[in-house]
């Protein structure tokens, strides 16, 4: 008589740990794909102001260029013109960031890194487990009961 309800129920319990698969793996898809459209967006972003920066920064470069060759004709001094070459190297840096391929190459060597430096990704004392850190929120807690 009890094997009457097992097999059913053994077929339901079957079912049942099947959808649960698939719907934790489904969970995962849908959560790896939410943080690459964050990192997306979140490097969008990043492009999008160095190229606004790029726009002020670009204007104040060519005033300043403008200023300090009046100002060393005027002068007859070439030494005032020395604050261009750090601002042209400011300026070269935000447009290879903005423009240029700055973000593929660092790009490139991050893969470089994983693939062949990867024990300078390790963490200090290993990678943070469940045990580490309820050590840690037991010494913190002021309310923790001993089980």
């Amino acid at each position: 008589m009890g094997f009457v309800f097992s097999k059913p129920m053994n077929d339901s319990l079957k079912a049942q740990q099947e959808f649960m698969l698939m719907n934790s793996r489904l969970q995962l898809e849908r959560q790896l794909l939410m943080q690459n459209q964050m990192r997306e967006r979140q490097t969008a972003m990043q492009i999008a102001w160095t190229r606004e920066f790029l726009k002020y920064f670009g204007t104040f470069f060519g005033l300043a260029a403008v200023g300090l060759t009046a100002g060393a004709i005027k002068k007859k001094n070439p030494g005032v013109l020395l604050p261009i070459v750090p601002l042209s190297f400011i300026l070269a840096y935000q447009y290879d960031m903005g423009y240029g391929t700055l973000l593929q190459r660092i790009k490139g060597e991050a893969e470089n890194i994983l693939d062949t430096q990867s024990t300078l990704l390790e963490l200090p004392k290993g990678p943070l487990t469940y045990e580490d850190l309820e050590k840690i929120r037991r010494s913190q807690s002021k309310f923790f009961i001993e089980k």
